[in-house]
């Protein structure tokens, strides 16, 4: 049963990693930020104030899909509703990217409202797509269908985003922002349509009359009772931590390699060399969580990034950072992928949106302590490298918390 092919429903699914990736390297990292500066200057704003614009409507957008993932991810577990609501909020997402292609170039506040909607759109349907790996495989697949998620998902962006890279010297500057932006649109469309025809919600609870008001005192019965849940509470503490050092060295490392004078050109080229090795290296930390075990694997992962933590203190020239690039690339996916499928494992399937809505939050607002003390670190020192080596508290927290967590998943 373990080693035979993906099945449609399985394969479904992780084509809705690589249909989204487009907005997220396109969208979110590749294209949108550099246009939003353009479109602040355009509009009388110097390019700090747009800069910070950008991060309050980044901010502002992802705290509203956090507070809310619980509720969402609550009414998701009644039957019928957990396709629904991912189906209107990838069509939000895609819309909003649509939409991003037709603010003129001096209407900033209209293209950072855009940029809300499809934002939420987009972060809030990874709720329900997560909790939806819990009804397209059984537990003991389940290391297997995230990684290769998270692998496709990475390889998926690449692909569009060197399509928009090929072919933007044949327009004009504002052309090839728009050809981006619909690029991603459509290609998040496309892809998406075999998770709309061949996955459906088969863990799920009876729906009330009042699937609103029911949803949320089911939300206060489980913190009532989180009790019951030790391993999934402690689970959670831990992945707070360290998945918060994992997304902040990814969000950091442009600046970090900036700092200490790496090229533009040379950065860029890094970060898509990551994006490429972080493909085969998500779906053989797949192969060896079932080979070990999950645990074992992600201990090893949280592990490789305190060693990441440690090399960065000595990295001076493009080539160390390369190097670093490299260990990133390999453990990034897989432990985002194998964080998914343990959780996947430890929570009541027929409540796994209610949960996943749990985990999303504890994703969202982890976003919030790794920035803030790799930002003092480097104020404080006046050097990068310390900033990225103090993230080894992150990491040696959530993995102390992790090795003591109960656990029914292996």
């Amino acid at each position: 049963m373990q080693n035979r092919g993906l099945t449609t429903q399985e394969k479904s699914w992780v084509l809705y990693d690589w249909a989204n990736s487009s907005f997220g390297i396109i969208v979110v990292t590749a294209v949108l930020p550099i246009w939003v500066v353009k479109v602040g200057q355009n509009t009388g704003f110097s390019g700090a104030q747009t800069t910070a614009f950008w991060s309050y409507a980044n901010a502002f957008s992802t705290f509203l899909v956090a507070i809310a993932a619980p509720i969402l991810g609550a009414i998701a577990d009644y039957a019928g509703f957990k396709k629904r609501l991912f189906t209107w909020f990838t069509l939000i997402g895609i819309i909003g990217t649509v939409g991003l292609a037709l603010v003129p170039d001096n209407k900033i506040w209209w293209l950072l409202f855009i940029f809300m909607l499809a934002n939420i759109g987009y972060s809030a349907a990874n709720i329900f797509y997560d909790a939806f790996l819990t009804d397209v495989t059984t537990d003991i697949r389940m290391n297997r269908v995230s990684s290769a998620g998270y692998g496709f998902g990475y390889l998926g962006g690449v692909i569009p985003f060197v399509i928009f890279y090929l072919l933007r010297g044949l327009m004009t500057p504002t052309t090839g922002v728009m050809f981006a932006f619909m690029l991603a649109s459509v290609w998040w469309l496309l892809w998406t349509i075999p998770m709309w025809r061949t996955v459906n919600q088969v863990n799920f609870l009876p729906t009330p009359q009042q699937p609103f008001t029911e949803a949320i005192q089911r939300i206060i019965t489980t913190i009532k009772n989180i009790a019951k849940y030790p391993d999934i509470a402690w689970f959670l503490l831990a992945y707070f931590f360290y998945i918060d050092g994992v997304n902040t060295i990814f969000t950091e490392a442009t600046m970090f390699g900036a700092a200490v004078g790496i090229k533009m050109t040379t950065l860029l080229t890094v970060l898509l060399a990551v994006q490429i090795i972080a493909f085969p290296s998500s779906i053989i930390y797949g192969r060896l969580a079932n080979y070990f075990g999950t645990r074992k694997v992600l201990v090893g992962g949280i592990a490789i990034y305190i060693g990441i933590t440690i090399y960065a203190l000595f990295i001076h020239h493009a080539i160390e950072f390369f190097v670093l690039a490299i260990l990133v690339g390999t453990s990034q996916g897989g432990i985002q992928a194998l964080s998914r499928s343990y959780f996947g494992k430890l929570v009541p399937k027929d409540q796994a949106s209610e949960f996943f809505g749990f985990y999303n939050i504890f994703g969202k607002f982890s976003a919030i302590l790794g920035p803030l003390l790799f930002g003092t670190a480097a104020q404080m020192t006046g050097q990068v490298q310390l900033a990225a080596g103090s993230l080894i508290v992150l990491f040696g927290v959530g993995l102390a918390v992790f090795i003591f967590t109960p656990t029914r998943a292996d």
